[in-house]
């Protein structure tokens, strides 16, 4: 790059056997009107980035298949750290009602990994009807195009906000539902989390079979109503103790075995059931990290149930490499990884990193 750099970079991957995209690109120059800003577009070699915004544009078409974005998601996959201290979001339109949101969540999850923190709800999707939109477009008093323009605006703006809300001792909530006899995922936990005690308060929430009831999908009154003394129509653990958890802590570590390629039971039914006290309080400020252990493959798939779920729903920020996923399938096998206390002791750094002041 020639001179100082921009205030905001928009990488916009654009693939020439596509249409252009005119929705896709009102929405964007509104979106930028007034920051100094950087593109990359198509046929350029990507090179490592460092402390930058940004902001990642895709045009899905039809079919979901940006071919030029498909060559940034190698560079990322192929490439270590190559996004080191950036803060990203993105910014999706299909002429379709598919693939917007597993197309976002494979990007962020991708960039995440190379070290592009985001913010929470960092994905602003534009299906082809913009029916998406159609709530905010109430609340706002315009129609959806207008509430999509919007949405773009406030995702550039939060983007450029965006500061890690560090804390001198941060406050961590870890929840699972497995068996501490048997778990893998459990053993890990415990070889991440012998690496915080010092610098951290931890508090820990089993939610073992038949402590949590899932959601029921009450009407929106019945939750807002309950959520403004944050609780639930069906109570239980989730009001008496993870309510007050969640709003107490700076960060939520989720333990996920991986038995079937997706968050289990019970860790799905307590996402669902922060509905109710998301109806009154944002997470904005607070992290999410996971920690996954599969038997066999499919690690990826349930991280980014959770990213998808916490990050890009509920507002949780995703620090930098928010995600430790590991392979084991026998009891305690866990220990038989090569290196794996020191990946669990730099996972550990990981968490304080994104949480905690630097101490002078």
């Amino acid at each position: 790059m020639d001179g100082a750099e921009k205030e905001l970079l928009v990488i916009m991957p654009k693939d020439a056997q596509q249409t252009e995209n005119a929705r896709l690109d009102a929405v964007l120059a509104q979106a930028i009107a007034g920051y100094d800003t950087e593109f990359w577009y198509e046929e350029r070699e990507f090179v490592p980035l460092k402390n930058r915004r940004i902001l990642f544009v895709l045009n899905l078409g039809a079919d979901g298949v940006n071919l030029e974005y498909q060559r940034l998601l190698r560079w990322l996959r192929r490439s270590p750290g190559c996004l080191e201290g950036c803060v990203g979001s993105v910014l999706l339109d299909a002429d379709s009602e598919l693939y917007t949101k597993a197309e976002g969540r494979e990007l962020v999850f991708a960039a995440n990994g190379q070290g592009c923190i985001f913010p929470g709800k960092p994905l602003v999707e534009g299906t082809a009807s913009l029916d998406n939109f159609l709530v905010q477009s109430r609340n706002l008093g315009v129609d959806c195009m207008g509430a999509y323009r919007q949405a773009a605006r406030m995702l550039v703006e939060q983007l450029l906000a965006f500061q890690l809300p560090l804390r001198r001792k941060p406050q961590i909530l870890a929840v699972h539902a497995s068996n501490r006899a048997t778990s893998n995922t459990l053993t890990l936990w415990r070889k991440v989390r012998q690496h915080l005690e010092d610098s951290c308060t931890i508090q820990e929430i089993p939610l073992q079979n038949g402590t949590v009831v899932d959601c029921n999908g009450c009407p929106y009154q019945t939750c807002r109503h309950f959520g403004e003394t944050c609780s639930c129509f069906y109570g239980g653990v989730i009001v008496e103790e993870v309510y007050p958890a969640i709003l107490d802590c700076d960060a939520l570590i989720m333990l996920c075995p991986n038995y079937n390629d997706a968050v289990s039971a019970n860790l799905s039914a307590f996402i669902n059931r922060l509905t109710a006290l998301f109806s009154q309080v944002r997470f904005y400020d607070k992290a999410v990290f996971c920690l996954v252990v599969s038997g066999y493959s499919g690690g990826d798939i349930v991280a980014k149930q959770v990213l998808g779920a916490l990050n890009m729903n509920k507002t949780f920020y995703l620090p930098a490499n928010f995600a430790f996923l590991a392979t084991a399938n026998d009891p305690f096998s866990i220990n038989k990884i090569d290196r794996i206390d020191e990946q669990a002791a730099d996972f550990a750094e990981t968490i304080r990193k994104h949480l905690q002041e630097r101490r002078v």
